[in-house]
């Protein structure tokens, strides 16, 4: 699964900078699946629709700080837990029971964006 940022958000940023993978964005920010990852060119989206790594993509909230569900893969390969949550002052950021994925899924995931 994902990991997401609930309304309690304060928007302090701590958690941005510890995302291996650069899917956390400030509210109202586009985003890109190059930003922080070696992706480029094409790229699968979750949905199996294909986009371009370096196309600005639409911001998941205009007001809060968010994770990207596509680009988080719960830090696996990378820390033994979801940085984001480990650093949250307000305990914000938690599993996102709509985006449930295993953990070869979301190896696989940073395997695809960290070549």
């Amino acid at each position: 699964m994902a990991i997401k940022i609930t309304e309690e958000c304060i928007n302090c940023g701590a958690c941005e900078p510890e995302c291996p993978n650069n899917a956390i964005y400030e509210g109202g920010a586009e985003w890109r699946f190059s930003d922080g990852t070696t992706v480029k060119g094409p790229f699968k989206k979750l949905d199996g629709t294909e986009v371009d790594s370096d196309a600005a993509q639409t911001p998941v909230s205009m007001d809060l700080y968010y994770i990207v569900p596509d680009k988080c893969t719960e830090c696996k390969g990378f820390h033994d837990e979801p940085q984001c949550a480990a650093v949250c002052p307000v305990d914000c950021c938690v599993d996102d029971e709509t985006h449930r994925e295993s953990d070869d899924v979301l190896l696989g995931k940073k395997a695809k964006m960290h070549i």
